[in-house]
């Protein structure tokens, strides 16, 4: 029963990114500009599918997600901090980069992956935490990215910071229909609103093409990335892959949080590096070829992780 509920949540999933993988390799799909399939996934169609899911979901289910945003918020921000760190004192990278870095390394891929492993293992119920978190990881690490490397760049380049950095990156982060469609649909579940029939269907038809094309611009992202392996590599995999579930699990266990919660934290964790720090890097200029081969590496290696992740936490 576990192997079939493995391969269920795993086969589709890389079957997909592969094709996006060749698609990009193969030159059928132009790998190196893809604003056009981004634009698709992360304004429309997944902003489309997560506020459907969460304005549709009953009151308690909404604030049954509390104890997975306080565990993967803490998570993302304990392997961003602590990446930030490494890499400034072992490998004396700039700040930009380390910054980017950290956000590839804490950051998991919710939309690619998570969306529908989450809806695979949990049920159409999993599309709800991965809107939380989403929402979760772009409030607090991105605008933070956003800071670090408006500020180093203006550094670089002489030019005066900008007088409000931090309110100028939250700002920016909050315009995001990714950012602001979640926490809509969650305002308006909490009130107790319901949402119209004939407007959930009309969202319902584009956010049904979230997961997939999402996987596909993964692919067709990281086919354009060459891959590097070398120590930074292998150890930004360990801390994706390994160390982010494991600081979750830390967690989960010394809050106490109820088995199903415990369960999507630790699940959303253990999701591979998401490709936001690559977009990052190719749009300031940075070092976009390390980024790419630690999402590579991470998300390769997240076939043998999340399978052991899925195995132990699925319920027998």
């Amino acid at each position: 029963m576990t192997s079939n509920v493995i391969l269920m949540a795993l086969v589709p999933v890389f079957f997909v990114l592969l094709l996006g993988f060749v698609a990009g390799k193969a030159r059928i799909v132009d790998n190196s500009h893809v604003e056009g399939l981004n634009a698709l996934v992360m304004d429309f169609a997944l902003p489309a599918s997560l506020f459907a899911a969460t304005a549709s979901a009953p009151r308690d289910r909404i604030t049954e997600q509390a104890p997975v945003f306080l565990v993967f918020g803490v998570t993302i921000l304990v392997i961003y901090v602590g990446w930030y760190w490494f890499e400034r004192t072992f490998f004396a990278v700039t700040r930009s980069d380390a910054s980017v870095q950290a956000l590839t390394v804490g950051f998991p891929n919710l939309a690619g992956v998570g969306l529908p492993i989450l809806s695979t293992v949990l049920g159409p119920t999993g599309v709800v935490p991965v809107a939380v978190a989403l929402a979760t990881g772009s409030i607090l690490v991105s605008p933070l990215t956003l800071v670090i490397v408006e500020m180093s760049v203006a550094k670089t380049r002489g030019a005066a910071a900008p007088s409000h950095p931090v309110l100028m990156a939250v700002r920016r982060a909050l315009v995001k229909p990714v950012v602001w469609a979640p926490a809509l649909g969650i305002v308006l579940s909490l009130s107790g609103m319901n949402l119209d029939p004939l407007v959930h269907a009309c969202l319902t038809l584009i956010g049904n093409a979230a997961a997939g094309v999402a996987l596909f611009l993964t692919g067709l992202v990281l086919s354009a990335q060459s891959l590097r392996l070398n120590w930074r590599v292998v150890a930004a995999t360990g801390a994706a892959d390994v160390m982010r579930p494991l600081v979750a699990v830390a967690i989960v266990y010394g809050l106490h949080l109820p088995p199903d919660a415990a369960r999507t934290a630790i699940l959303l964790a253990a999701l591979p590096s998401g490709f936001f720090g690559i977009l990052f890097a190719v749009n300031y200029r940075l070092d976009s070829a390390t980024i790419g081969s630690m999402v590579i590496a991470s998300t390769g290696f997240s076939i043998v992780t999340l399978a052991i992740a899925i195995a132990v936490l699925s319920p027998h």
